[in-house]
């Protein structure tokens, strides 16, 4: 019994303090009614220089379309290993996606970004659309996208 209960105690103080190194951010998206096919869409964390950190959330049920989420494609060149349980159905015209993802404490306020890719198919293709720095400041702030994205928050 004692061996059990040293057992308890030494796992949850490992596990403890890697629950305390990220945050939840539910990301909110709400499309534009733009009139095409659902759009993909690729959420994605940077650097401040733009270099690819790692994925957030991939908005297509269709691999074979990822190459049109142009910026999230090129840093990642579609590795499904990349996305592992992070994907969901795309979204329609006018529609809203919303998700939750962990994000490391070391990553906020400390010059990364969030950028979302969008695509459509038979309509451009939206790379960047949004790109906001992922910061307490920014937190619960709305931002219009370039193309096909009315309106994109995320808070803490």
């Amino acid at each position: 019994m004692k061996v059990l209960g040293s057992l308890l105690a030494a796992t949850t103080a490992l596990t403890v303090p890697s629950l305390a190194m990220a945050k939840d951010i539910t990301v909110d998206t709400k499309l534009m009614n733009y009139g095409g096919e659902d759009a993909y869409l690729a959420y994605y964390l940077t650097d401040a220089s733009g270099k690819y950190v790692r994925t957030l959330h991939i908005a297509s049920g269709k691999s074979r379309w990822w190459d049109h989420l142009t910026g999230w494609y090129s840093a990642t060149a579609g590795n499904a290993n990349e996305i592992a349980g992070l994907t969901g159905a795309s979204v329609g015209s006018g529609s809203s996606l919303k998700f939750t993802v962990d994000v490391e404490d070391a990553l906020i306020d400390a010059g990364y970004q969030i950028r979302v890719d969008a695509a459509v198919e038979h309509m451009p293709n939206s790379p960047a659309e949004i790109v906001v720095p992922l910061t307490s400041d920014n937190a619960g702030k709305t931002v219009a996208g370039r193309g096909y994205i009315a309106s994109f928050t995320f808070d803490m």
